[in-house]
Order: C-alpha cells, then sequence, then structure tokens
C-alpha cells in the first residue's frame, strides 16, 4: 500500500511534463535481506543502529535500491522513527520515537546536504521514509545503516520495506517471490543506560 501510494504521487504530481518514471526500467528483480538488525530492548538516550543489508541475487543491476521505514499501523503519515499523537490542538500528529543522528549512505551527495550539518545525507529521497544508495550490480550487496537515539519510552514497532527504484516499475522480491518487508518491535525502557570503567581500563555499559 506505501509502494502504490508513493507511485501515485510521483506519476500525478507535474502531470503537463515528462513521466517521472520513464527512465525507470520495468521488471522484477530478486534480492536477498542478508542482514536486518535493530536490538529489541533500548533505553532513553541510548545511541542504537538499525542495519539492513540487500544483496542482488539476480542476474540484471537493480536500477535504484531503496528501503522505505513505516510505522505498521500509520503507513507514511507518520514520518520514519515517529508516532501518531492524535491530540487536536497538535499542528502535527507526528511524533519522534528516535532521532536520527545519522542517515544511510554517504554524508553528503547529489541527493541531500551533508549530515554532518544536519542535512538529509547522499541517501536521500523526495521522500521522507525513503532511502536510497543507487544501483546495485548482481551480487553486490548494500548496507542501509541508520544512527538513532531514542527518546520516548514504550513498545514500538518499526515496519520496512525493499525496492528495486522509487518509481513502483522495477520491484523488488524474494527468491520464493514475496515482497521483502521485515518489523522490528522494540521495548524502550525509562531506566537510562549505565556506565562504568573497568580495570582494563574499557567502557562498559550496562542496563
Amino acid at each position: 500500500m506505501v509502494g502504490i501510494a508513493l507511485v501515485a504521487m510521483l506519476v500525478g504530481c507535474g502531470s503537463s511534463g515528462p513521466r517521472l518514471d520513464a527512465s525507470e526500467p520495468s521488471g522484477t528483480f530478486p534480492v536477498e535481506v542478508t542482514t536486518a538488525a535493530f536490538p529489541a530492548d533500548q533505553t532513553l538516550s541510548e545511541h542504537t543502529r538499525l542495519v539492513i543489508a540487500v544483496r542482488n541475487a539476480g542476474q540484471k543491476t537493480i536500477p535504484d535500491i531503496a528501503v522505505t521505514v513505516t510505522d505498521p499501523k500509520y503507513g507514511s503519515a507518520v514520518r520514519a522513527f515517529g508516532q501518531n499523537e492524535s491530540a487536536p490542538t497538535l499542528a502535527s500528529r507526528s511524533r519522534p520515537v528516535w532521532i536520527l543522528d545519522k542517515p544511510p549512505g554517504p554524508c553528503s551527495g547529489a541527493r541531500g546536504y551533508s549530515c554532518l550539518q544536519g542535512g538529509s545525507g547522499g541517501a536521500a529521497t523526495a521522500y521522507a521514509n525513503t532511502w536510497a544508495l543507487g544501483q546495485l550490480k548482481p551480487g553486490h550487496v548494500a548496507r542501509f545503516e541508520w544512527g538513532l537515539t531514542a527518546v520516548s519510552a514504550g513498545t514500538y514497532k518499526i515496519h520496512y520495506v525493499i525496492a528495486a527504484g522509487l518509481n513502483g516499475k522495477a520491484k523488488a522480491r524474494l527468491s520464493g517471490g514475496g515482497i521483502p518487508a521485515g518489523t522490528f518491535t522494540v521495548r524502550i525502557s525509562r531506566q537510562p543506560t549505565q556506565s562504568y570503567v573497568n580495570n582494563n581500563g574499557q567502557i562498559v555499559t550496562t542496563k
């Protein structure tokens, strides 16, 4: 549903000009999710990483490997790593659960401003919930890594979907034909992370 909505927005906007998906090749591109990792138990103010690695399992180059991160219930109506707040006085109902410290891909590039100055980084796209790393050759692996800090206690779900392009014509599929997607369930505790220095001079973090 999220992918269909994004495609409709792209094709519908600026209809007097050329179609925005005109240059994207049509087809199905086999992929394998080699890594999908995000700590299930976290604490407030703890810095963590969400890592999703995707291998091109086919014989053709994937046009633009991308990952969309959404709320399983509200989809892209809530910004990535956020939650929906129903208070009627709010101008925006999307509130952060995690602060995005470091986006995936290069820190700067043609698609975004440098993340060192708070920009969106080189993997950013026109969609607030989607990051893309460009073409992916057969047998190669694309690694998406988000640096995040938890700011809201509770139990939350994060859904991700992998795509072979941004406009819906190039479709990523698993070897069995399924859509490459998954959901993380994360519990964020109010108890802050504790750290100490052991006898070897190493910093040890406990919860």
